[in-house]
């Protein structure tokens, strides 16, 4: 019998947690519940001195849950955070340790933006199929876990498993290995998470992962420069970002803090890349700077960065990406197509990837 979302909590009430001695359910640590196709997947949210203590619940959770779904259809995130504590100071944030490298990937490449609505999903996807086409072992991390899409974008729509509950197993198409939040809840699902909640499964989406062999790993960051930005700078081993933008001026002052952010973590920046860079109307072959042009090109120069390139605002791009197979895949002869490869050709010359 599949299970439903009533007994997988009746079986969650059922253990007990030592701190307390309630149950998990009346404890208020279970986060993020999602029982879908048998499979069942849940945060344990706790306080940061608790997480040894409650790793061994976790596991006990896993085991228990698995003998309604069977092994390796359950994940379970433990996610630790210090609710007592006063907040930090904003001005004043704290590094973790030296940045580590990810095991068996060799290059880690964040895409990133300073506002949302740039493109920057939509140029992480086919800068993933394009090194992917072009002979790289690549993968995707769809870090923006707040709109997570990836999964959509890639033509993904399975479900990860778990061989023992904490290692999961990732997906992949187009030549490209995929994780994002996105995959573990329903399309329609808000992820409704506070930052430390956020951070602790970035890093397990990170360090969980069966990654395999890698020679470059794409991560599409949330817009802005907030924690998930920092926590990867400072945790990880980033060969660099590469920042999208419009060529309006709202959209580049706000890749310049962006550009601003990552050098203030000592992360390199790769170059811009100009998004939505022109238009040129089916009907009559004339060309439209709708959001102006040469904007992301200018700052680059100024700023001393190199600049990767122009992407063109087209119906098609957009098409391929709502449809799962982007540009790249499904019409890599054509000159949008040519733009994102020109782009990944750039990053292997440049002997980043």
């Amino acid at each position: 019998m599949t299970p439903t979302r009533e007994t997988v909590l009746a079986a969650l009430r059922c253990i007990t947690d030592p701190r307390t001695g309630s149950d998990l359910i009346s404890a208020d640590i279970i986060r993020a519940l999602t029982v879908e196709n048998g499979r069942i997947r849940f945060v344990m949210e706790v306080d940061r001195g608790d997480g040894e203590t409650m790793e061994a619940v976790r596991v006990e959770t896993v085991t228990a849950l698995e003998a309604l779904v069977g092994p390796g259809n359950v994940i379970a995130v433990l996610t630790a955070e210090n609710r007592t504590a006063p907040p930090p100071d904003p001005g004043v944030r704290k590094s973790s340790g030296e940045p580590r490298p990810l095991k068996g990937v060799k290059a880690i490449i964040a895409v990133a933006s300073g506002k949302g609505g740039v493109g920057k999903s939509t140029v992480s996807a086919n800068l993933a199929v394009a090194l992917a086409a072009l002979g790289r072992r690549t993968g995707m991390l769809d870090a923006d876990v707040y709109g997570p899409s990836q999964p959509r974008m890639l033509g993904v729509s399975g479900r990860p498993a778990s061989p023992d509950g904490r290692t999961i197993l990732p997906l992949r198409n187009h030549g490209v290995t995929l994780m994002s939040i996105g995959l573990m809840t329903r399309e329609d699902e808000a992820v409704v998470w506070r930052g430390p909640m956020l951070m602790g499964a970035l890093q397990q989406m990170l360090r969980q992962v069966q990654w395999g062999q890698l020679d470059v790993l794409i991560v599409d960051l949330p817009p802005g420069t907030g924690d998930v930005q920092m926590t990867l700078a400072q945790q990880t081993s980033v060969a660099g970002a590469i920042l999208v933008s419009t060529p309006q001026d709202i959209a580049l002052l706000d890749a310049r803090k962006a550009i601003d952010m990552f050098r203030k973590m000592k992360t390199p920046v790769l170059g811009m890349i100009e998004n939505m860079s022109t238009h040129i109307c089916r009907r009559c072959g004339h060309e439209e700077h709708v959001f102006g042009h040469g904007g992301a090109r200018a700052d680059a120069e100024r700023l001393g960065l190199p600049f990767l390139g122009e992407i063109p605002l087209d119906i098609d791009i957009r098409l391929a990406a709502d449809g799962g197979a982007p540009i790249v895949v499904s019409k890599p002869e054509s000159p949008q197509a040519r733009a994102f490869l020109g782009i990944a050709r750039k990053l292997i010359d440049d002997d980043i990837v």
